[in-house]
């Protein structure tokens, strides 16, 4: 038999995080000729995450620009991927989750009749503009694929609502818990001393991310005066704030907190480092969709610094909770797990929704059962 070949398209660090393992997955398939093309919506971040999976991408449209516009990079990458797909003529377009790389590669595979998987599939929080541009981007990526895998059975129920076939959406599980498996190591040893020589055990050190494009402006501003006050409270807590290399965001964040001995501000981390460091955390706080999924795997408390959340099974399984960008809600959420230790168990030992290492491989059984390459069978991922 001929065989299929799938292109796997991803352009920022969180894509290429849980893409990787799935690029792996199907490099072991006899039966698919694995391609990735990667856009560099994010170059430097994405680039990090390629060097530690060893993956050499085959296409790399590189379009990343200083302040970059959605309209640039949806232009950029369609043009880019219109010539490799004429070429290449793949069976199949894998995309991930909610970037604008994956609507534009969504609708570049469309408009060249090529088939389209969605991995991370059905996420949802009911409103346009929150996330900004994350949740139209699913929900335009979901109308153009033909398989859809969802990571939990919540995501499935979405995309049932919104008038999807049940036949073409499978429950996977989250690749980034395959990812994980890799990554964590009781062992490790980072790159930055400081990192290395924090101390862990006896302070509460916790792990800050902080930069969607809804928090900018005030939202920054208040995150970074209920962490200023979370440490002025607690004399036993550090902070670790890996700060987004967007200016927009950076600018802010180093006048407001530049000046606290025990809050450190770090440059993105490499995906290894960043989840060995969450690994050795007493909680996270963050507005980013993939920690609120990585941290519960390894038992960390996530304060969600948004209103709203496409992730609510970690909510309603009580691994995270919402807590906004209001100044008082997040010192006192934060204080109420760094003083009350039932408060914080009850959270750390909560189970994770997300996955059981094994998403990729589901994902391949399904792409080789759907192009008749071999008949597998297919056990679902049902938490």
């Amino acid at each position: 038999m001929e065989k299929k070949k799938i292109i796997t398209i991803f352009g920022t660090r969180p894509e290429a995080i849980k893409m990787a393992p799935l690029v792996k997955e199907l490099e072991k398939r006899e039966g698919i000729v694995s391609k990735v093309c990667v856009t560099a919506q994010h170059r430097e971040m994405l680039d990090q995450v390629l060097e530690y999976f060893d993956i050499n991408p085959d296409f790399d449209l590189n379009i990343m620009k200083n302040k970059q516009s959605l309209t640039g990079i949806t232009n950029r990458v369609l043009e880019g991927l219109e010539e490799i797909f004429s070429k290449e003529k793949p069976d199949m377009v894998l995309v991930h989750g909610d970037t604008t790389t994956t609507f534009s590669g969504a609708l570049a595979a469309f408009y060249q009749q090529i088939k389209v998987g969605h991995v991370e599939a059905g996420l949802r929080t009911h409103n346009k503009y929150f996330p900004f541009p994350e949740e139209m981007n699913r929900k335009l990526t979901a109308s153009l694929a033909d398989l859809h895998f969802a990571p939990t059975k919540n995501s499935k129920k979405n995309l049932i609502k919104e008038g999807v076939n049940e036949k073409d959406i499978y429950i996977t599980g989250n690749t980034v818990i395959d990812a994980m498996h890799h990554t964590v190591k009781e062992d490790f040893k980072f790159s930055i001393d400081l990192l290395n020589n924090i101390d862990y055990i006896n302070k509460k050190v916790i792990l800050i991310t902080a930069h969607r494009r809804e928090n900018w402006g005030e939202g920054i501003n208040n995150i970074c005066e209920a962490l200023n006050r979370i440490v002025k409270e607690n004399e036993d807590v550090e902070l670790i704030y890996l700060v987004h290399l967007n200016p927009i965001v950076r600018d802010v964040v180093y006048e407001k907190l530049g000046n606290n001995e025990r809050i450190h501000l770090l440059n993105p981390l490499d995906t290894n480092e960043t989840h060995n460091l969450m690994n050795k955390c007493f909680m996270v706080m963050t507005d980013s969709g993939g920690l609120q999924e990585e941290a519960p795997h390894l038992g960390k408390p996530v304060l969600v610094l948004r209103d709203v959340t496409e992730r609510p099974e970690a909510v309603e399984y009580g691994t995270v909770k919402l807590v906004g960008t209001d100044v008082e809600k997040i010192v006192y959420e934060a204080n109420k797990l760094i003083k009350n230790e039932d408060e914080y168990l009850k959270m750390s030992r909560a189970t994770n929704p997300y996955g059981d290492g094994y998403a990729s491989k589901r994902i391949a059984d399904i792409i080789e059962n759907y192009f008749n390459i071999r008949k597998l069978e297919i056990k679902e991922f049902l938490k």
